[in-house]
C-alpha cells in the first residue's frame, strides 16, 4: 500500500468514525494502519536527520 492510499484509508475510516462508528475489525484496522502510517514518518524524519552534518567553525587563533 501506498503512503496516499495508506492516507486515503485512515481518512475513510476516521470519517466513518465521526458519522456511525466502526466495528472491532474497523477499529483494529485504524490502529494497524496509524502504526504503519507513523513509522513512515519517523523513517521520514530519521532519514532527513541523517543527512544532517554539524560543523563547528574553530575560533580564531591569536
Amino acid at each position: 500500500m501506498t503512503i496516499n492510499e495508506l492516507i486515503a484509508r485512515i481518512n475513510v475510516l476516521a470519517q466513518k468514525k465521526r458519522s456511525e462508528g466502526l466495528t472491532e475489525a474497523e477499529e483494529c484496522e485504524q490502529k494497524t494502519l496509524y502504526k504503519e502510517y507513523l513509522g513512515f514518518i519517523r523513517g521520514q524524519v530519521k532519514q532527513q536527520l541523517d543527512k544532517i552534518e554539524i560543523v563547528d567553525e574553530l575560533p580564531p587563533q591569536h
